[in-house]
């Protein structure tokens, strides 16, 4: 797990471990290659500085951590998962602008 600023990166190995918190948890299934997740990257950094200590946003790699995004049917990138309690409780495809993803977060707090 490495914190890079307000989101911390994630492998497959440290998913649930991230995922199983009482705090709202936010998970961005990206790839380096993905233009839109390029655009979403920073949104996703700015969110988690606004929500700290709220909602912990994080970061997985579908390229190097192909396990997880399989586990949960993620076809298309970037993919924005909330988690509760280790559940999945909502998802969004494809990039928002920020004041959108920002409510939908706040749906799920």
């Amino acid at each position: 797990m490495v914190q890079n600023g307000n989101v911390v990166h994630v492998t497959d190995n440290e998913f649930a471990q991230v995922t199983d918190s009482e705090q709202l948890v936010v998970v961005d299934f990206w790839a380096e290659w993905c233009g839109p997740c390029r655009y979403l990257g920073p949104i996703v950094e700015e969110l988690g500085q606004e929500m700290k200590g709220k909602v912990t946003f994080a970061k997985l790699n579908v390229d190097e951590n192909p396990e997880t995004p399989m586990k949960f049917g993620i076809m298309g990138i970037p993919t924005l998962i909330a988690f509760k309690k280790g559940q999945a409780v909502g998802k969004v495809v494809g990039a928002a602008p920020k004041d959108q993803l920002k409510a939908w977060v706040e749906k799920h707090l």
